[in-house]
């Protein structure tokens, strides 16, 4: 197991000790919230936890929760969520994020917004002192929609690209059967508030991947003498 899975790991291992027999739990999408999802399913099948209810974030997290047994619910079935545990593409002091590196980021604010308590898992390489500086800012747009916004994004001095997917010709279609554009601001983002709702007042924007205000906890999986552990920063207001 390389470093990063490592460190991954042991932070996926920690988020699980802040769960409670009874719960309804908002399980993220991305590589260190299905480890969560793993290690929250061996804690079901041993008994450690009971009556746990989970709330899928999207197609990805839905599919590995009913191949490990764990109960679903549709997110329109709940009235609140008690925890919901996800990960980050960069993480500020503020706890201020960004997300949608997984084009999940829809679903994922869902989710949180809904939740009484947000923890955000990460390794120590998301961890950043200003956001979209190193990486892009994902915004759902309609199919018909994407270029209008591109130009209106430009007027606002950002650069935006439309998300090409990898395996398939084309770009990357969400769950909600949108795309995505991934957008760099110069300078990064120093004020993601007024950022994320002058984007979401865009026509033709669904959401975008700033998530403000929402996180309550961050757990940091780090290398350490060569030993992976695991910490929770404080929040820098």
């Amino acid at each position: 197991m390389d470093s990063q899975t490592q460190m991954k790991q042991i932070v996926a291992d920690a988020a699980i000790k802040e769960v409670e027999s009874d719960m309804i739990l908002g399980l993220g999408s991305g590589s260190t919230a299905a480890l969560t999802i793993k290690s929250l399913a061996d804690n079901i099948r041993s008994g450690e936890l009971q009556n746990i209810v989970g709330v899928a974030t999207s197609f990805q997290s839905e599919v590995l929760a009913l191949e490990l047994n764990i109960p679903l619910i549709d997110l329109a079935s709940v009235s609140e969520i008690d925890l919901a545990i996800d990960g980050a593409d960069e993480v500020d002091p503020g706890f201020q994020l960004i997300k949608g590196g997984g084009a999940c980021h829809v679903r994922e604010k869902l989710v949180a917004s809904k939740a009484d308590k947000l923890l955000i898992v990460v390794d120590e390489t998301k961890l950043v002192q200003n956001l979209n500086k190193a990486f892009p800012l994902p915004v759902e747009v309609l199919p018909n929609a994407w270029k209008q916004v591109k130009e209106v994004i430009a007027e606002m001095n950002g650069y935006s690209t439309l998300r090409m997917a990898t395996k398939k010709a084309g770009p990357v279609v969400t769950d909600q059967g949108n795309l995505i554009l991934d957008i760099t601001f110069n300078d990064g983002i120093k004020n993601p508030k007024e950022i994320e709702m002058s984007i979401n007042n865009i026509p033709g924007v669904l959401e975008n991947g700033l998530f403000v205000d929402l996180t309550d906890k961050v757990l940091v999986g780090k290398i350490e003498n060569n030993i992976p552990v695991v910490y929770s920063p404080s929040k820098i207001n």
